[in-house]
């Protein structure tokens, strides 16, 4: 058994995938319409047979419910792993990425927080040396 999908709900699919692509460095994965509903995923570019994330339009009302609670939190709708969280911070801020908290040691690794301009935070994460 493994996860082959995850999800994030997200207030307008083309501004994510634009964000998630042009910003973050994920390559488009899947994207198909049937009628109003659209499928679209995202994947690693590093990994484009692995896990992918569906971008997955918010217009559920309880799907927006816990999209903005969580977002008022501070709590990630997801979390993504690098080897160079800090080099990852310059990079995704040169192309205009708002952080909500710049690279802060934590035990075990060191994380970022990024506002996905979709309604969700998102925590880069790389792991202490020791930890992996």
């Amino acid at each position: 058994m493994k996860i082959k999908l995850s999800s994030v709900y997200v207030d307008d699919q083309e501004k994510a995938l634009r964000f998630y692509t042009e910003v973050l460095g994920f390559a488009k994965k899947s994207d198909f319409s049937q009628g109003p509903y659209r499928w679209l995923t995202v994947v690693s570019s590093e990994e484009p047979g692995g896990t992918e994330l569906q971008l997955a339009l918010n217009n559920n009302p309880a799907a927006k419910a816990y999209q903005q609670a969580m977002f008022q939190q501070s709590q990630p709708a997801a979390m993504f792993f690098t080897d160079d969280v800090k080099g990852d911070y310059q990079r995704i801020k040169t192309r205009g990425a708002e952080f909500t908290m710049p690279p802060t040691d934590v035990t075990a690794s060191t994380i970022a927080m990024v506002n996905d301009t979709c309604g969700n935070l998102i925590q880069i994460s790389e792991l202490a040396r020791s930890s992996r």
